[in-house]
């Protein structure tokens, strides 16, 4: 598809953009890279504190990058860095020691700054450090003028001058260069403050850059306080930090982690579902975030229709794609964000690649899908198995051992439950999609194939003897391991109320997947779950969020809440302490670095906290806008119908509030579904319960709500309940 014109909202230019340094910055229209270094001489060792170096934590941060925190140690010193923004075209960087391994006159600090081949000058009066690039000008300047102002061919040559020559050489002190160094220690600079500024004229730039230095600072405030205290915090942290700029493409997107992404991928990788997930966390903060990682993903579409699994600076997995996700998350951005031409983009997209599965993924035309891998490019695995099982994202579930690869079909002989569901699903959204946008005939076509697809499902993926949905071979046996995608049965709407009341039990059964933490990646009696090795055993988050969806979606919000209770207390364990977000977790210990397999600060690792915002505030395609008054929050700003919203429960009532002005407040205890607010109608669904009142300040309306046996709709029109 074209690609489109690239805007990036002016607030957002500066920011943490080079994945591979988060302690570095970067105005993305002048290609202005700002880094952040050390030295320390008791180990003669410098750094540019890279992503996953030991000592670095990631703090609390907003996505737009004014207001930034990091901890850093390096060789047993410990350094507090902030970055905020006075104004947009101004940054400002803070450090401060804390814990000192050496003397502070043998720890460097330093700030660079580059621009391509932009030349810069330092005014050795003033401290100033200026550079004209394009028609702007930028001006560096510290509260304190720098001990050592150096110039440099690049940062490996500043690098090397420290480890071969130590910190007493002069040799590169100058006023004039194209790598240009501030350099600090921290017996005289325990703690500093500096800015770099940008305007039209140098004078325009110094003004900002002096006014910054006395500014006041922007500190990073919690956005979740009460139930589940922290949660919305650390999905915006986490989508935040791993929001990075893709040099190759030349596009921001949310990668899957700063770890290893840029370094492993060549630059760049878009791993199908994980970047679909990160556009829906990301939608609760910032729509255009969430559009760029829709536009990551929307510009890898094959000719053939298919949503790639992988397209990095290396490879291009082609031949295969990921489980249909795609239209049921641009449907729950819809709900949320309003914006109907998202979903005009997104249509003839994510319609070509429902249409690729039905058209390469039936291999034996038994009208249902199973994974595979197509005859076409030249991506690692290709017409292998593992490549089948890659497109799963479960790509050593035990799920897929007693299958084959039909090397004439080029699809594993197995039907897969979770694939159907999926599919399924990605057939009802895609038909709510064709409806909004007006394709009546496309909507009728895409929810019949979808209710049939869920009907082979109820009859012929439920094991009657074990009273669970399963993998199905071609054979007719069904597959014997049983794993979370069992539950999506639920999320498609193809589980009789029997069936679903069967699965449900499985959660509570310690044989299955019951146990401390939850949801093991396999049934806990399954030989492979000892294995404790990525998919074979450990616990994932997507696996909690299709299956607490599905909870909800069949009638469970009880289940689904305790898995959501469940899910965020593992993910404290590791976030509380150590601001890891793991990308899987052991399912007997909780822990999640106890093996090498597993990422700290993974992107989907923010699902667990999603879904406990999510029991407090949500937007899904069968409840609507929902919210739970239940204890004391206060949680937000963060996207909703109505734009920025705050949401506040104290003292017995339950306000939603935007820009100052409450918006809706009751006093009724519950799950609230379906709310909508306009400036001549609103309506809500509310909880059965005792009597109580519910306002809609827009309407000038406060309506007494008797006591309710069963949930009750209520609807207003300005001036008539």
């Amino acid at each position: 598809m074209a690609r489109k014109p690239l805007k990036i909202a002016q607030a957002r230019l500066w920011n943490s953009w080079d994945s591979e340094h988060p302690a570095a910055m970067r105005f993305l229209p002048l290609g202005l890279d700002l880094g952040f270094c050390a030295y320390a001489a008791s180990k003669n060792a410098f750094t540019r504190f890279p992503s996953g170096a030991p000592g670095i934590s990631l703090g609390p941060r907003h996505i737009d990058g004014n207001g930034i925190a990091l901890s850093l140690a390096h060789a047993g010193t410990e350094l507090a860095l902030t970055y905020d923004k006075p104004d947009p075209f101004t940054l400002r960087g803070r450090w401060k020691a804390g814990k000192m391994a050496e003397w502070g006159l043998r720890f460097w600090v330093m700030v660079t700054l580059s621009a391509g081949r932009a030349r810069w000058r330092y005014d050795p009066k003033s401290g100033e450090l200026s550079a004209k690039i394009g028609e702007q000008h930028v001006v560096a300047l510290g509260e304190r003028l720098p001990l050592l102002p150096t110039f440099h061919a690049n940062v490996e040559a500043l690098r090397e001058e420290y480890e071969t020559k130590g910190y007493f050489c002069l040799d590169s002190r100058g006023e004039r260069g194209v790598f240009p160094v501030l350099r600090y220690h921290l017996e005289e600079m325990p703690s500093f403050t500096f800015a770099v500024s940008i305007g039209k004229s140098r004078g325009e730039a110094l003004k900002r850059a002096r006014a910054a230095l006395g500014a006041p600072t922007n500190e990073v405030l919690s956005i979740h306080g009460g139930a589940f205290s922290g949660a919305l915090d650390a999905v915006r942290d986490v989508v935040g930090w791993n929001t990075v700029w893709d040099a190759i493409n030349k596009r921001p997107y949310t990668s899957l982690s700063r770890n290893w992404v840029s370094q492993k991928f060549g630059g760049f990788g878009v791993w199908l579902d994980d970047i679909l997930y990160h556009g829906l966390m990301a939608g609760m903060f910032d729509a255009d975030v969430a559009r760029e990682n829709l536009r990551a993903v929307f510009a890898g579409a094959t000719k053939a229709g298919n949503l790639p699994c992988l397209l990095t600076g290396r490879d291009a997995w082609i031949d295969r794609s990921q489980p249909p996700i795609g239209a049921f998350i641009c449907w729950m951005l819809y709900q949320r964000l309003g914006n109907r031409d998202l979903l005009s983009e997104a249509w003839p997209v994510l319609k070509a690649n429902h249409d690729w599965w039905w058209a390469t993924r039936d291999g034996n035309g038994d009208g249902m899908v199973e994974y595979g891998t197509s005859p076409v490019g030249g991506g690692l695995y290709r017409g292998t198995k593992l490549a089948a099982k890659d497109e799963s994202s479960m790509d050593n579930s035990p799920t897929h051992d007693e299958a084959t690869l039909n090397t004439k079909t080029w699809t594993l002989d197995s039907a897969d439950v979770g694939l159907n569901s999926l599919l399924a699903l990605d057939g009802e959204m895609l038909a709510l999609i064709a409806g909004e946008l007006g394709r009546g005939r496309d909507a009728k076509r895409l929810a019949g194939r979808a209710k049939a697809l869920n009907a082979r499902i109820t009859e012929q993926l439920w094991d009657p003897e074990r009273k669970v949905f399963a993998n199905r071979l071609w054979s007719g046996k069904f597959v014997r391991s049983v794993a979370p995608p069992s539950f999506y049965p639920l999320l498609s709407g193809a589980a009789r109320p029997d069936q679903a009341e069967a699965m449900v039990a499985m959660l509570a059964d310690p044989r299955k997947f019951g146990g401390q933490w939850m949801l093991a990646s396999v049934t806990r009696d399954d030989p492979a779950f000892s294995d404790n090795v990525y998919w074979r055993g450990r616990i994932w988050p997507p696996l909690n969020f299709l299956t607490y969806h599905g909870l909800k979606r069949a009638g469970f919000p009880d289940v689904a809440s305790k898995l959501a209770d469940n899910g965020f207390q593992l993910f404290q364990g590791e976030w509380r302490h150590r601001r890891h977000c793991p990308e899987n977790y052991n399912s007997v210990s909780g822990q999640a670095l106890d093996q090498p397999d597993t990422d700290s600060f993974y992107g989907w690792g923010a699902l667990m906290p999603a879904i406990a915002v999510a029991e407090l505030s949500d937007i899904n395609p069968w409840s609507g806008w929902e919210i739970t008054h239940g204890e004391s929050i206060c949680l937000g700003p963060m996207q909703t119908p109505l734009g920025l919203a705050t949401i506040d429960a104290g003292e017995g009532v339950l306000r939603v509030t935007t820009t100052g002005k409450t918006r809706f407040a009751t006093d009724i205890k519950g799950r609230m579904t379906h709310l909508s607010i306009g400036n001549k109608a609103a309506s809500v669904t509310l909880p059965a319960g005792p009597a109580g009142w519910v306002e809609f300040p827009d309407l000038g309306e406060r309506v007494a709500v008797p006591s309710r046996q069963q949930v009750l709709r209520l609807e207003i029109k300005r001036g008539r309940p």
